[in-house]
């Protein structure tokens, strides 16, 4: 057969497809690179112009599930009926909603980062993830810092804590992994439930708002997202 020549970009894209469908089968740890490269039909040269590694293929993946789940954010940005706050609130609940809708192939996918042996590969992925939310998070607190909603003298640095809070909750859900049990998961979920609402308060005072106006969790997020990890074991 003549081979097939593609743009790099749908190369690319093409790759990460195949290499999705695999992981979600299979799982990371049992799909290997020799079976991602088989099953997108390229030599082994050309993955690797594309991915130094099976990581760094993970971390693309990570990208691109990020860029997806706020491909209509812009219409937030763009809403003249919302303020900054509003704008805010919308931009975590739209979050919320894609982590829920997702959480299932997110656990098959990314599940592996909350091994302990994986703890640099979890802080890679994240980085990865958030390079499309931080953006987008210094506008909208820079907006409400012009306009007086927000009180902060450092928009980059409050994206930052913001990034860092997924970051804070690592050793909580890794606990409940290596568990392995229901109660483990109950007392994951219990604890996260608690720290979301920390961290909205945190984040309040730090934009010098009253207690309330942020909403980073919402009734049963946590556990919608915690409890779709047994729906991606059951899948495979």
């Amino acid at each position: 057969m003549p081979r097939v020549i593609k743009h790099p970009e749908i190369r690319r894209e093409d790759i990460l497809d195949h290499a999705q469908a695999l992981f979600l089968t299979q799982g990371y740890d049992r799909a290997s690179l020799n079976d991602v490269i088989a099953s997108a039909g390229i030599s082994k040269g050309a993955f690797y112009h594309y991915f130094p590694s099976k990581e760094a293929l993970l971390e693309a993946l990570a990208d691109r599930f990020a860029r997806q789940a706020l491909a209509g954010v812009q219409g937030i940005l763009d809403d003249p009926g919302l303020d900054p706050l509003g704008r805010l609130n919308s931009l975590l609940s739209q979050s919320r909603q894609a982590k829920i809708e997702t959480a299932a192939e997110a656990w098959a996918l990314f599940e592996t980062m909350f091994r302990p042996e994986n703890l640099v590969l979890f802080h890679r992925i994240n980085l990865a993830a958030n390079a499309s939310f931080s953006p987008l998070l210094v506008k909208i607190i820079r907006q409400g810092v012009e306009d007086g909603t927000f009180r902060t003298f450092d928009p980059e640095g409050v994206a930052d804590i913001v990034m860092q809070f997924g970051l804070a909750t690592h050793d909580v859900v890794a606990k409940a992994i290596a568990g392995g049990s229901d109660a483990d998961m109950e007392v994951a979920i219990e604890v996260l439930e608690k720290r979301v609402r920390l961290y909205e308060i945190a984040l309040d005072r730090i934009l010098g708002l009253p207690d309330g106006s942020i909403r980073i969790g919402e009734p049963g997020y946590i556990r919608a997202v915690m409890t779709a990890r047994r729906k991606a074991d059951k899948a495979r």
